[in-house]
């Protein structure tokens, strides 16, 4: 089969690579398009050093399945489905309880961090086990439906908390997962979402995806404007989808007394942490984890359109040029590109 291969850093091969077996539980699923990840893009360029080549990257994907091992039951050839790129083991106690984003024995499609190397879908083919499988809805392209796991990502982060009909909430950052958040906000019952952003676009596609009101974080006092729109105590909640020191602090400063903070963004392995703010303000603050059993919840609101994700989908290109989209979505800016979806 044809694949996209990290063999160093900053460089990928178009190339041939041995097409896999499914195992006895597993199904081959051939890929029709895998969106490139913010993750895949500092796995590329070694900054995380949770792509360690050579690998092949990419897990967020939908396809058709090609071929299914004996023990597979459910599904046929043909079927066409999505799958959750966490590779879990069913059997530990995190499993067992449904907090499979917790297992034990986890793997993720398309990392290879050191202890483990899991090969993902920019390629032709993708052996996984069937468990983790999810069927399209009719007519929903296979394109939205490489979607899915990062629609999962924020409903998941959403559903941390319980939001009260019409409460207020910021969400720190309006790249792909924080413009879904705001989605998922607003389906949750949101009343006053308020998205922050360096980015006049990525505002302006925030307040078309549901968005009450926008700030530039560069631009004044923010938690100032946003407790004027909160009647002069802050938001009941945040969403910080960054990963940044100070984007983490913002996130910490929009929340009235008493509020609660949702961390989901992690660029950075370490931040600063203003620690009396959080005692003498007595805040919450939830960490968010990929997904754990939101799939079907997601298919069903992006087929339903109530969470939106063709505005997001900058650009679809063959798997062949992978390797100068990956230069385009690394460069300072990328050009205002959000999500690329690779076609095999």
């Amino acid at each position: 089969m044809k694949a996209l291969v990290l063999n160093r850093y900053s460089k990928l091969d178009y190339q041939e690579f041995t097409t896999p077996t499914p195992a006895a539980d597993e199904v081959l699923l051939r890929i029709r398009a895998c969106g490139i990840c913010g993750s895949d893009i500092h796995g590329w360029d070694g900054s995380t050093g949770r792509r360690q080549p050579p690998l092949i990257m990419g897990h967020e994907a939908s396809g058709e399945i090609a071929a299914v091992g004996p023990r597979v039951e459910r599904w046929r050839v043909g079927d066409r489905v999505t799958f959750d790129s966490m590779i879990y083991c069913g059997a530990c106690a995190f499993c067992r309880s449904g907090q499979i984003n917790l297992c034990e024995k986890r793997r993720i499609v398309g990392v290879a961090p050191g202890e483990f190397r899991q090969h993902g879908a920019f390629a032709e083919y993708l052996a996984l086990p069937a468990r983790g499988l999810y069927a399209l809805p009719t007519g929903l392209p296979f394109e939205h439906g490489a979607m899915i796991e990062p629609v999962s990502i924020a409903v998941h982060a959403v559903q941390r908390v319980k939001i009260p009909a019409g409460a207020s909430a910021v969400v720190v950052g309006s790249g792909m997962i924080g413009l879904l958040v705001i989605q998922a906000l607003r389906w949750a019952g949101c009343g006053n979402v308020i998205a922050i952003d360096l980015e006049d676009k990525k505002l302006a596609l925030a307040r078309e995806l549901g968005a009450h009101h926008t700030l530039r974080s560069d631009v004044g006092d923010v938690p100032a404007e946003i407790a004027k729109l909160t009647g002069g105590q802050g938001a009941d909640f945040s969403f910080e989808v960054v990963g940044f020191t100070p984007t983490l602090d913002l996130a910490l400063r929009a929340v009235r007394k008493g509020g609660s903070v949702v961390l989901v963004g992690n660029l950075a392995p370490k931040t600063d942490f203003p620690l009396q703010l959080v005692i003498a303000r007595e805040l919450t603050l939830f960490g968010s984890c990929a997904s754990a059993g939101e799939y079907p919840l997601s298919l069903d609101l992006i087929s339903r359109g109530v969470i939106r994700v063709a505005p997001l989908i900058s650009a679809m290109a063959p798997l062949a040029e992978g390797e100068a989209w990956f230069q385009k979505l690394s460069a300072k800016g990328a050009g205002g590109l959000m999500k690329v979806i690779l076609q095999p």
